[in-house]
């Protein structure tokens, strides 16, 4: 495909094997880009490059480990050629537990997935591609919980609060390089991951898996959630050219549940 919004670009997509990272994909390759999607899940992240067709490559990366991330990347260059769009996506809940009962395991691991990892694939995507070409786009992805705290979920809380910082710093650093960095920021998507937690709150509770989600869907604008297509949707505007004067901000997309201002 040589038309769409991301013609002629390349992206890397990590956390691309379940959730939203597939949708993020294939809408990506939709749109013109061509892709290569990681995860450490290879033959989950094989079956969605091959739905994506011949303009996804597939490769099996742990990005918490740093010999993996700096391979993820040489790959994409010696593939494509270049990196135009990093996709921050790979992430993870971590165990809920309150905070006296909170693990220092759970806690780094939660740290090494949702912001270390985002710092690696960041600094290789400008090392091997984008400071040299002066260009490039960096998309990391957050959660409203980093704004709104969340009972049990201290460990993520924080990760996802410190990608919005790590996001301004770095589109301070990159922007003389004419690199943009962005934070997404959506609220609960509907997906399986999402709806798991809804159905153990419900048990946990003793209602009804409907009328949980009713209860937590009460406090949002539009009494509804995103879906994974439309934070792609997201994904692909601030990939995107249009977005090209759009750095260091943190967007929300989360049906009206988290208003700022």
């Amino acid at each position: 495909m040589t038309d769409g919004r991301l013609a002629g670009k390349v992206a890397i997509i990590t956390g691309a094997s379940t959730g939203l990272g597939p949708v993020m994909a294939q809408l990506f390759v939709e749109q013109g880009a061509q892709v290569l999607v990681a995860a450490r899940r290879e033959a989950l992240v094989r079956e969605v490059a091959a739905a994506c067709g011949a303009s996804a490559v597939a490769m099996r990366a742990d990005v918490t480990i740093e010999s993996d991330v700096t391979a993820m990347v040489a790959r994409c260059v010696e593939t494509f050629g270049r990196v135009d769009v990093l996709c921050n996506n790979a992430a993870t809940p971590g165990t809920d537990l309150p905070i006296w009962e909170q693990t220092l395991d759970n806690w780094n691991a939660t740290i090494a997935v949702d912001v270390t990892a985002a710092m690696l694939c960041t600094r290789e995507a400008l090392k091997q591609s984008m400071l040299e070409r002066r260009t490039g786009v960096i998309i990391n992805f957050s959660s409203t919980a980093g704004f709104r705290g969340a009972p049990g979920k201290s460990h993520y809380v924080t990760a996802k609060a410190s990608l919005r910082a790590l996001t301004k710093n770095i589109a301070l650093e990159v922007g003389p390089y004419g690199i943009r960095c962005n934070c997404l920021v959506p609220g609960g998507i509907d997906t399986e991951l999402w709806r798991n937690w809804v159905r153990r709150t419900a048990d946990e509770r003793g209602v009804a898996y409907e009328e949980q989600r009713a209860r937590l869907l009460s406090g949002v604008a539009l009494r509804d959630i995103s879906t994974a297509g439309d934070v792609a949707n997201l994904a692909v505007f601030l990939a995107s050219d249009e977005s090209r004067t759009i750095t260091g901000q943190s967007i929300l997309v989360d049906a009206g549940g988290c208003m700022l201002g």
